[in-house]
């Protein structure tokens, strides 16, 4: 039995000493950059949800999933029978309401006005034979009355029909326009069924198919740039104010695992997401991956600063208090600078001769 005890005994001392020896190492001299970390999407550059601007049920789409496009172009359409109908209408209003579908009335009122000219000038003649008979102490007081009267009612007559001309005239013309306009927003109204692209680009997703109903609320189709994209990133607030525009980015993205691309960042929306607490940043590749598609997504380091030939150590090795350990368990003060995720820069405190072993955890 003894030599099976000593046997144990010998296991546990070697596990004890494994326990108890520390990693160590020296400092050393390379590149260290100090970063921001990012995630978010790829997007395509211009890339928006399309939406209808009426409700309808689709009848055809016009389009597929793929398809390179230019601006203007028709996506899908949409049942449009009751405002074809009311388009119609109001072209028919328009011509009936046209100057030219109202001559005839016009001429009427022109009648009217040369015959109320017509018996003006008559009784003006006989108002006036009168006056020179009363004159010569021919007639009646009572004529001379009565053809006044006339004249009066003659003369009124005519200011009458040529103001009852001039306001059918401006009548017509207002019918006209506003007939017009109607068609015209009729025409429009009838345009609204059929979605457009806003943009050149490529149709990435189509959101609905033939038969569904949509709403302004509801989106059809996905459209964005066929060769430009773009990052979208979320970058924390406690690191916002450290990002400006033109800095490089670092990108990796789960679709090419193992490579690294490069951007810049083009634009720093200044405005936080109240439930993420992130800013959005958006960034340019500079080198882009020679495939993307929208909505893949990516991590990324925005680059604050770079610094050649630093004497570094790994971040674990660090104390709390800004001390190192060196190998003959002696605390030394140390200055650090830049750091980032898993080593610190040692600007003063140790060379790179010494050796430093890991503190326990």
């Amino acid at each position: 039995m003894r030599p099976v005890i000593l046997f144990s005994i010998a296991c546990v001392l070697v596990i004890v000493s494994c326990k108890q020896k520390q990693e160590s190492i020296q400092p050393v001299r390379e590149n260290i950059t100090e970063s921001v970390y990012a995630s978010g999407i790829v997007k395509s550059d211009q890339q928006y949800q399309v939406f209808a601007k009426v409700s309808g049920i689709i009848t055809a789409l016009l389009v597929k999933e793929g398809d390179h496009i230019t601006k203007g172009t028709s996506i899908l359409q949409l049942e449009d029978t009751t405002a074809r109908l009311q388009a119609a209408n109001a072209r028919v209003a328009a011509r009936y309401g046209a100057s030219t579908a109202n001559t005839e009335r016009l001429q009427e009122l022109q009648v009217a006005i040369e015959q109320a000219g017509v018996q003006c000038q008559n009784d003006s003649l006989l108002l006036e034979r009168q006056r020179n008979l009363w004159a010569q102490q021919i007639g009646s007081r009572n004529n001379l009355e009565q053809r006044e009267v006339a004249y009066s009612n003659s003369r009124n007559n005519y200011r009458v029909a040529q103001l009852r001309y001039t306001t059918l005239q401006r009548q017509i013309r207002f019918q006209e326009q506003q007939s017009a306009n109607n068609w015209q927003i009729a025409r429009a109204g009838t345009s609204d069924y059929t979605v457009k692209s806003e943009v050149n680009g490529k149709v990435y997703t189509l959101l609905r198919e033939k038969g569904e109903m949509v709403t302004p609320q509801t989106p059809v189709a996905v459209i964005g740039d066929a060769a430009l994209f773009l990052l979208e990133l979320q970058v924390d607030e406690f690191d916002i104010a450290r990002v400006k525009q033109g800095l490089k980015v670092l990108i990796t993205m789960d679709s090419y695992k193992g490579q690294v691309f490069e951007g810049r960042v083009l634009t720093i929306y200044p405005f936080m997401d109240q439930r993420t607490k992130t800013f959005k940043v958006e960034a340019a590749f500079v080198n882009a991956p020679p495939v993307l598609y929208p909505n893949l997504t990516c991590e990324a380091n925005i680059i604050i600063r770079e610094k050649q030939n630093s004497l570094t150590i790994p971040a674990s090795f660090l104390l709390q208090g800004g001390y190192v350990m060196l190998l003959n368990k002696e605390k030394r003060k140390v200055s650090t600078g830049m750091k980032d995720y898993r080593k610190i820069e040692i600007l003063d405190g140790i060379t790179a001769r010494d050796v430093l072993i890991k503190p326990a955890q």
